[in-house]
């Protein structure tokens, strides 16, 4: 197997727009695809439940779109860089190429692995392609790092590359033998009990193909009101590509390309698209910030913070937050969408995630815990970024003393509240006047509708006058 060139598929779960494995066909060596199911290297952070459903699926589909290009998918399981140099040994390798990483697990990651090959004498080549941008590019005009993200976009969109994503190649040339490899159901990644991926599995298709398709069918359709109505929940107005992102089944190269080429195609469009590609920003800033500030993953970017009062909080409280029983009912059926289908809303997001830390006082690390744990589309860096902004303690954040009513939050987003009878359904014959603010609703209205509170649905667990009382008396404790 004389010059096989080993490609590590990690972040970048694709073929097309896939600058490694472009590489290493050019070479016209042997290819060898391998993933590395690694929870062993320092720093690794364990996958979340929902997101080992996804990466199951997504390896399946991997390989098969190997398959059909005449190649297929080694799998092995344990530390990436004992796991490489073993490969390295059994095929003769002459060179591994990757995709960039950008977590400060990556990096440890990537610098281990550069340090093994170097000593064998193997080339070793790193590309982009999980990001528009390297984050060394953008800096502001004294060269610092940004920590605002309107600057940093403006700045950013002047330097993305508009060149065309790159196809996937046609054929992948094979290695006379094949090494061994673990089976894909063998990883563990199957949810336990199994049911739970059931309701998930009805909502999602992953894999590239379907990434495709999903981008497709966004920029035909929802694109256009995508400004005004990504902010209603209830409304299939967003374009569900996160978890494809999250898994680098589609390269945000490729979204970047085909949004602006359909912009230009469509001037209806444009306002739309432009919105989107800004969104598409929020997750390059948020890569951008925890490469900058690796210590974001564990402490507060706004130093006071470290001094934030959180409460020890009320465990039943924070696990009836856990499964929608909060007795406010946008937030209720949030969490209960999180629970059936590994997504959330990303509107009904900010309103859940503001009700844990301010309105129960609970610490941010435990709602970015429990998003890992439960979403599909969990982003390492997105889901630090985003609850940090949430909790005012992040670059860029909200003001921590902006602190969202669930029930105004509901009535505005959700007016006939059918976002709320969907993943709310016992009460679903509340009248539109009292969906998001039952516990206001008058005896013969409740009992009309067939509900009881405290026993068909829960009692507000909290007195938000007082709980939002006492978040601004945590904040005044650390003003100065």
């Amino acid at each position: 197997m004389a010059s096989a060139t080993i490609v590590l598929f990690s972040n970048t779960l694709r073929l097309a727009d896939n600058a490694a494995l472009l590489a290493a066909v050019v070479t016209r060596g042997p290819v060898i695809p391998v993933y590395i199911f690694d929870e062993q290297s320092p720093k690794v952070r364990p996958l979340g439940a929902a997101s080992k459903w996804w990466l199951l699926q997504s390896l399946k589909a991997l390989r098969d779109d190997l398959r059909r290009c005449g190649s297929d998918l080694i799998v092995r399981s344990g530390n990436t860089t004992d796991c490489i140099a073993k490969l390295v040994a059994e095929v003769g390798a002459t060179g591994v190429f990757l995709t960039r990483g950008y977590t400060p697990a990556a990096a440890m990651s990537e610098q281990s692995l550069h340090e093994m090959l170097e000593k064998k004498n193997v080339q070793c080549r790193r590309f982009g392609g999980h990001l528009l941008l390297e984050p060394e590019m953008v800096r502001t005009k004294t060269d610092t790092k940004y920590t605002v993200f309107t600057p940093f976009w403006r700045t950013a969109s002047e330097l993305i590359d508009a060149t065309e994503p790159q196809p996937a190649p046609k054929a992948i040339p094979a290695p006379e033998h094949w090494p061994t490899s673990e089976a894909i159901d063998s990883l563990g990644l199957e949810p336990k009990p199994a049911h739970w991926a059931e309701p998930i599995a009805a909502h999602w298709q992953p894999g590239e193909v379907a990434a495709r398709e999903r981008l497709a069918d966004f920029l035909d359709g929802p694109v256009q009101s995508y400004k005004q109505a990504r902010d209603f929940p209830a409304t299939n107005a967003t374009s569900s590509l996160s978890p494809h992102l999250a898994f680098g089944e589609i390269s945000p190269r490729t979204l970047w390309f085909e949004a602006k080429k359909h912009m230009a195609a469509n001037e209806a469009i444009v306002t739309g698209g432009a919105h989107f590609l800004r969104e598409l920003g929020w997750r390059e800033f948020s890569a951008h910030l925890l490469f900058n500030f690796p210590n974001m993953q564990s402490h507060p970017m706004r130093e006071q913070f470290n001094k934030f009062p959180w409460g020890e909080g009320n465990s039943d409280l924070v696990h009836a937050w856990q499964k929608g029983q909060t007795g406010f009912p946008i937030i209720d059926a949030g969490m209960r969408q999180l629970w059936q289908t590994g997504w959330m809303h990303n509107r009904v997001r900010m309103i859940a995630a503001s009700f844990l830390v301010k309105d129960l006082l609970w610490h941010w690390h435990e709602g970015e815990a429990w998003f890992w744990d439960t979403l599909v589309d969990a982003d390492f860096a997105n889901n630090i970024a985003s609850w940090q902004w949430v909790a005012g303690c992040g670059a860029d954040a909200s003001p921590y003393f902006r602190i969202f009513n669930p029930t105004t939050q509901g009535e505005k987003f959700d007016k006939a509240g059918e976002y709320v009878r969907r993943f709310v359904p016992e009460l679903a014959a509340m009248p539109d006047k009292y969906i998001h603010c039952p516990s206001s609703a008058p005896e013969d209205v409740l009992e009309l509708a067939g509900v009881t509170l405290g026993e068909t649905y829960p009692k507000p667990i909290i007195d938000r006058k007082k709980a939002r009382a006492a978040a601004l008396a945590a904040l005044a404790s650390i003003k100065n």
